[in-house]
């Protein structure tokens, strides 16, 4: 009998903190799913994941961020939350194990963390108020709740004297797995109640994105010139779609705003008439149609993240004239826009680049559409040679006329240049590196840009051996990208390919690398590939 009961202790020293864990891994569950089901009430940004995520966005540093984006690419936001779920469920799971021995001190852990939530939630540039708070509070509750209650089912009792205890204690598992798997079935149920509601809060908004007709552009935008597309297999196409074009923000849920209550309000200094703007204002005035590649500042040197696409949208130079708006180089007092997103995001742009006669757009459609909800819909801004942190805000609905003295937009108090034009640069497609093409003559291709000063030339070398000309696909404007190929007589061996660009100005893409931050990275992209 005493061996029986040594072979059941070990076992018995293992149930009791594993189910402690469990407790607490449950605790954790249901107050996310009680958030979630809150949030579909409040708003979807108001749920302790994505607040505490974008509250770790806020105050990350720039290089962090920078580093982020380099590593994951647009998966970062899903790689942010996922690293919030796996840490709340590890300190889920150590709440669980303290609450064995104390109960109380586990639930206000738990609790402990709604308040972070909720500070996390209230404080964000978008916070609606204190009604933000809800979510946090009422999931950490329920699963201070559960901890305590499941806690309490773990609690050691008085063996009776006949029991085969041996250490004059037990506990009742079957309770215990009763009330956990009661409560595992109810928080699955309540997140996917949450999650679902949280689904329709966008059916409006998808609905009047779908009841959308984009009339014919007043100024439609010339036809793209047929040699402007090379057919080398390998290179980006000229127009990117909207599923490939890159996506940078800092938003955790894409905003689905209905565009027939949205509006968008112009003020500020030098605004001689505040106006207010719904999409339909905007439908009803002389639209223009314009091909312009867009560039983030966050792009590395031979990086992804820059596209062209067809934009159909409203001249924002006129809008700001009939605002009684005068840039600063004809005596306006305002030499600063600061644009503001919904998900409280603020962009500052320099009022003479908006008002110099390029095409500076409130843009509504994209490649013949109207916008994609990822890249703006209804409404979003966009001014060509300027990077997109100082042009291109999305979901814009608020335009303040402002000084650059006055007002230091989000990226600025983050390190980043106020001002910022698009450096020249250049990519090369194909051949990809480390690629192994055969000898003879192999194509090298890929992409230039200076938006709204153009490329005139783009060069290719091999190895260390003279700068050759490539051939220059035909310029759509001079605010898209352009495409060019160069046939590489290539030579058994490993060989390095270098391209520059040389763009309107006569200034030649520089050599020295620097990094993305403050104002955008430069260097010259480099291959390396083995010739068979």
């Amino acid at each position: 009998m005493t061996t029986e009961r040594n072979r059941r202790k070990p076992r018995r020293a293992l149930w009791r903190p594993a189910a402690g864990a469990l407790s607490g891994a449950l605790a954790g569950f249901a107050a996310l799913a009680v958030a979630e089901l809150l949030s579909s009430a409040v708003r979807p940004e108001a749920g302790p994941v994505v607040a505490v995520g974008g509250a770790a966005i806020d105050r990350t540093p720039a290089s962090v961020k920078d580093w982020a984006i380099r590593e994951f690419g647009t998966d970062d936001k899903l790689v942010l939350q996922s690293g919030i779920v796996a840490v709340l469920a590890l300190l889920a799971v150590a709440l669980g194990l303290v609450a064995l021995r104390h109960r109380r001190v586990g639930a206000a852990g738990v609790l402990l963390f709604g308040v972070i939530g909720a500070l996390a939630a209230t404080s964000r540039p978008d916070s609606t108020g204190l009604v933000d708070a809800l979510p946090s509070l009422a999931g950490a509750v329920a699963g201070a709740a559960l901890l305590y209650v499941l806690a309490g089912r773990l609690a050691l009792r008085p063996a009776p004297a006949d029991a085969s205890s041996t250490d004059g204690a037990l506990w009742d598992r079957r309770r215990f797995l009763v009330a956990a798997t009661a409560a595992a079935a109810a928080s699955a149920g309540v997140g996917a109640l949450g999650r679902g509601f949280n689904a329709s809060r966008g059916k409006d908004a998808i609905a009047s994105r779908e009841g959308i007709v984009l009339p014919a552009p007043a100024s439609p935008a010339s036809a793209v010139p047929k040699g402007a597309r090379l057919r080398v297999p390998g290179i980006s196409p000229f127009v990117t779609s909207a599923e490939d074009f890159y996506r940078v923000d800092t938003a955790l849920v894409v905003p689905k705003v209905n565009a027939d209550t949205w509006r968008l309000r112009i003020h500020g200094k030098g605004v001689a008439r505040e106006t207010t703007l719904s999409f339909a204002d905007l439908l009803g005035r002389e639209l223009i149609e314009r091909d312009i590649t867009l560039t983030c500042v966050s792009n590395e040197v031979g990086g992804p993240y820059v596209g062209n696409a067809r934009w159909i949208g409203v001249r924002l130079a006129d809008v700001l004239a009939e605002c009684g708006v005068e840039p600063p180089s004809r005596g306006g007092p305002a030499d600063q826009l600061v644009a503001r997103s919904v998900d409280g995001m603020t962009i500052g742009t320099p009022v003479d680049d908006v008002m110099d006669g390029r095409d500076a757009l409130l843009a509504l459609g994209m490649n013949g559409e109207p916008l994609p909800f990822a890249h703006g819909f209804p409404v979003r801004m966009l001014v060509p040679g300027l990077y997109g942190y100082v042009s291109a805000c999305k979901w814009i609905e608020d335009i303040e006329l402002t000084t650059f003295d006055a007002y230091d937009p989000y990226w600025v108090r983050r390190d980043w240049a106020a001002k910022a034009p698009i450096k020249t640069q250049s990519r090369i497609d194909t051949p990809k590196p480390f690629a192994r093409p055969k000898a003879g003559t192999v194509m090298v291709a890929g992409v230039a840009w200076a938006q709204h000063r153009g490329i005139d030339k783009v060069e290719v070398r091999v190895d260390d051996g003279p700068w050759r000309t490539a051939d220059l696909a035909a310029e759509d404007t001079r605010d898209t990208w352009r495409q060019w190929s160069f046939p590489w007589k290539a030579a058994p061996g490993g060989h390095t390919l270098t391209v520059r660009a040389t763009d309107r100005t006569g200034a030649v893409q520089t050599e020295e690398r620097t990094r993305t931050i403050p104002d955008g990275a430069s260097g010259r992209h480099s291959v390396v590939v083995t010739v068979d």
